[in-house]
């Protein structure tokens, strides 16, 4: 990512958090919601251009420079204390999910039965987990790192394997936007390897169609998950009928 589009996406993060619309900033600028649209996905840009945008989302360039750079630094993992602290407390998963999907504190009142007290309070925590900075009237700014993940194994991956990923699997995956498939074969290192880079560019179109559609009314995107998995296996029925019982299904 260039420093232009660096600035230009933490520029738009700012806005969306203070609530500005694309119809707003055009009504300041005197241009039409198209020509701002333009300027946001690649368009020319004066420098003019640029400060009147900041000053729009309340910044001056210097900190928009600087909260370029943060969000460029941001935390790739919490740490196992502040994941317990999250798997323990339904509310606050909740609420990490919620703003781990950029919604706004208006669209999580509309949807769950928070009040605007608790849900504030939940925001507080999770602005002390490092996983977001409170802003003024109530919106707030995600910081983590795009390569955000949870820990291996850790408290939220255990919560995952013990609630969430029976309810996942629990469906025959033939309705809309449903898909399961399972394969089994013989692969050498090298494919396997393969594979593992192919699925990491997969997670990151992913993660790139999540970034691009969060400009979309939340009546237009509905929660999707996908789980990814390889790993070398054989069903333990037939390991154990292995001469010498052994187990390991990919050698050293």
């Amino acid at each position: 990512m260039s420093q232009v589009q660096a600035l230009m996406k933490t520029l738009k993060r700012e806005l969306k958090a203070r609530g500005v619309t694309y119809a707003e900033i055009a009504r300041q600028l005197d241009l039409s919601e198209s020509s701002i649209k333009r300027i946001f996905t690649g368009g020319p840009l004066s420098v003019d251009r640029l400060e009147s945008l900041c000053g729009i989302a309340g910044l001056d360039f210097s900190e928009l420079v600087r909260k370029a750079a943060e969000a460029r630094r941001g935390i790739a993992t919490l740490s196992e204390e502040q994941e317990r602290e999250i798997a323990a407390d339904p509310h606050l998963l909740l609420m990490a999910v919620c703003v781990l999907n950029r919604w706004t504190i208006e669209q999580i009142l509309e949807t769950y039965e928070l009040s605007e007290t608790e849900s504030i309070q939940l925001l507080a925590r999770l602005d002390r987990l490092k996983l977001i900075e409170l802003l003024p009237l109530n919106r707030y700014r995600l910081i983590v790192a795009k390569e955000f993940h949870w820990l291996p194994n850790g408290p939220i991956q255990q919560l995952f394997q013990k609630e969430v990923q029976p309810e996942f699997l629990a469906s025959s995956f033939s309705g809309p936007g449903e898909k399961l498939v399972f394969r089994t074969g013989m692969l050498s290192r090298t494919a396997n390897a393969e594979l593992m880079k192919k699925m990491d560019r997969l997670l990151q179109q992913f993660d790139e169609l999540h970034d691009a559609d969060s400009e979309l009314a939340l009546d237009e995107r509905y929660g999707s998950s996908l789980l990814v998995a390889l790993r070398p296996w054989e069903l333990q029925y037939f390991s154990r009928l292995r001469r010498g019982n052994r187990e390991k299904v990919f050698p050293e």
